[in-house]
């Protein structure tokens, strides 16, 4: 790195040169420099500016802290008695005795500088999660999402756990039980008797849920194992990475036929949450997939439906042309799905890399 100095008398000597007659290019060859650095040199001398690269050295600050000023604060801070504090609490307790040695950033910046700002106290310190790797479904059964909801009881403080498998291609429910309590046993047999319903072969299935016991119980996860499906976890405390199961929830909790009061027993939430099931997959016209229904896209009949729609709407258009302002409306299918998509700075090809690379 050329210091100012230096770079000063290059200049010099490059104004001499150029008055003589000189190309600038051939004198920047010559230097082994560029001409536009050249350039950009004599702009800064002539408006007065320092070197402004983040490494050039600088004259030391005349408010700095001498050294002796930052071995008074690092011993301080490695006393027994403020070793487990940090700075916001140190620097109100010298205060409380009379003493200032420097502000609160101060104290931070020269723990960062001597490598000792770390966590101090008993508890654990925050801890960033990974995002989930993204999951594509381009087909039913090739990701499935699932969760555990509560449905309350007739008794005070009882509530039965509704356990609801969902497919997130075609928003098909393709599998859901009532218990009166969590269990990965529970979990398990229901993963089970929804992979042989629905023919899944190994390797072919992802299996999103969220970070609790039953989803991560040793018999679920030897389960899994033994079907060859790929098991997926959202960070903990974090709803969104499991979005499907909530929307699903949300939607089956504000149905306007919800019971307006707790169920009775375990046979009738069972009974309550079988219509619902059978409205949901065989009636609801689901409006993230078209507004067909998930048994009709999980079978693939909504491609015929959706190509009808379409023609209907382009035969409308053509009878009355004027009552059409632009396009019809789209009634294209969605082929392709996300789960736990790439964020706004990564594309969706950045994203396949790097679940392929996981």
């Amino acid at each position: 790195m050329t210091s100012i100095p230096d770079r000063k008398e290059i200049l010099k000597l490059v104004d001499e040169t150029v008055q003589a007659g000189a190309r600038l290019s051939r004198i920047a060859d010559l230097l082994g420099l560029h001409a536009r650095t050249l350039r950009r040199w004599q702009e800064a001398e002539q408006a007065g500016k320092g070197d402004g690269r983040p490494t050039a050295e600088r004259p030391r600050p005349t408010n700095a802290l001498s050294e002796e000023e930052r071995q008074a604060v690092l011993a301080v801070c490695n006393q027994s008695e403020y070793a487990h504090l940090p700075p916001t609490q140190i620097v109100p307790q010298l205060a409380d005795k009379g003493i200032y040695l420097a502000s609160e950033s101060t104290f931070y910046r020269i723990l960062r500088d001597e490598k000792q700002a770390v966590h101090r106290g008993r508890a654990q310190p925050p801890q960033k999660r990974a995002k989930p790797q993204p999951c594509k479904a381009t087909a039913p059964n090739q990701v499935w999402s699932w969760d555990i909801t509560y449905l309350a009881g007739a008794i005070r403080g009882i509530f039965y756990r509704l356990y609801m498998v969902e497919d997130i291609f075609s928003r098909k429910i393709v599998a859901w039980e009532v218990h009166e309590q969590e269990s990965a046993e529970h979990a398990s047999t229901l993963m089970t008797k929804a992979c042989l319903r629905e023919s899944i072969q190994p390797g072919e299935l992802i299996l999103h849920a969220d970070n609790g016991g039953p989803m991560k119980g040793a018999t679920m996860l030897a389960t899994l194992q033994r079907l060859s499906v790929v098991p997926s976890f959202s960070r903990p405390s974090v709803s969104d990475d499991n979005p499907y199961s909530e929307s699903l929830f949300r939607t089956l909790k504000y149905v306007p036929n919800y019971p307006d009061k707790p169920f009775e027993s375990l046979e009738a939430a069972r009974e309550w949450v079988h219509a619902f099931v059978t409205w949901y997959n065989e009636s609801h016209r689901h409006s993230a997939i078209g507004f067909v229904t998930p048994v009709q896209r999980h079978s693939g009949e909504d491609v015929v439906i959706l190509q009808a729609r379409k023609a209907l709407y382009e035969l409308a258009k053509a009878q009355r042309p004027e009552r059409w302002s632009g396009a019809t409306r789209d009634w294209s299918r969605k082929n392709v799905v996300w789960l736990n998509p790439a964020s706004d700075d990564e594309t969706q090809e950045e994203a396949e890399i790097r679940e392929l690379a996981a």
